[in-house]
């Protein structure tokens, strides 16, 4: 059991968000806990009472555990794939990996939206405000809902094809959307799958034949790679 109490609920749909989601550790907890965050190709907008402040976090290329202390309390809003960019003003890029904060990006904006955040709900303040800098925000890249399937389902050559591109024009769209390069996204949305078989029950040989892994010894290396633990710590 995550003793974090880690939750999600969907948000509006069609302003390129995934799910809002709320974390706190109790004040009775036992001690710190840490709490597992893997690449899922998303950015994180999120809240943090102790330090008073939202972060921008992510695209992740590999394990950031998130370390909590008893009385701990975030919320958080997360984008969906290839989404967040347009919203933040940024290339994902400029957050790959990171865990910066909003205000270094929006300024005074930001600092109104953290005052916000700490006398209301947080959650709230955050998709408002999310939502206001979507619909002003300039349209997604319409290559981005057919570029994760075709990546999804074979090679980089075969989904520049798929799509009409020369692999060079497809990874820097894939660069400018995601904040890293096609076989990188190739690679988080493989190890996603492998977890949602995993979670589901899957014995783990099948997890590795069903989500494209060459062999169970190559699924068991890349989920210590991007996940930093064994695929059973996940389930």
């Amino acid at each position: 059991m995550n003793p974090s109490g880690y939750r999600e609920r969907a948000t509006p749909r069609g302003a390129g968000l995934a799910c809002v989601w709320t974390s706190a550790l109790p004040r009775s907890a036992a001690g710190p806990f840490v709490q597992r965050v893997v690449p899922d190709g998303c950015v994180d907008v999120y809240w943090s009472e102790r330090a008073g402040r939202v972060f921008v976090a992510g695209p992740d290329t590999g394990p950031n555990p998130a370390p909590m202390m008893p009385g701990d309390r975030f919320a958080g809003v997360r984008f969906r794939p290839g989404m967040a960019g347009r919203v933040l003003g940024v290339p994902p890029a400029a957050v790959r990996d990171a865990r910066m904060p909003l205000a270094d990006l929006w300024g005074a904006d930001a600092e109104r939206l953290e005052h916000e955040a700490a006398t209301g709900a947080p959650e709230q303040a955050l998709t408002s405000a999310l939502l206001a800098r979507a619909a002003a925000a300039p349209p997604p890249d319409p290559l981005v809902p057919g570029l994760i399937p075709a990546l999804a389902r074979g090679s980089v050559a075969d989904a520049a094809d798929a799509l009409g591109f020369s692999e060079r024009q497809l990874r820097r769209r894939a660069v400018d959307a995601f904040g890293y390069g096609p076989k990188t996204v190739q690679r988080v949305l493989r190890f996603q799958r492998a977890l949602r078989l995993a979670r589901a029950g899957t014995p783990f040989a099948e997890v590795a034949q069903a989500a494209g892994y060459a062999d169970q010894t190559h699924l068991a290396h890349e989920v210590r790679e991007l996940g930093g633990a064994p695929l059973g710590a996940f389930r």
